[in-house]
């Protein structure tokens, strides 16, 4: 088990929540089952990313 990062990242806080929003909804066809957790993480850089721990 261990984290996945989704691809994109995005410019502030709000649109992060959105494509977390976005995942946990997509989460039944995305894997094949749930991840425990998936949060928001931010870069050095101040970008915005999910990431999701199976």
């Amino acid at each position: 088990m261990g984290w996945v990062y989704y691809w994109r990242l995005v410019d502030t806080e709000f649109q992060a929540s959105c494509l977390k929003a976005r995942f946990e909804a997509a989460e039944g066809w995305l894997y094949r089952r749930a991840p425990r957790y998936i949060g928001i993480f931010r870069t050095p850089g101040g970008k915005y990313g999910i990431k999701a721990l199976f």
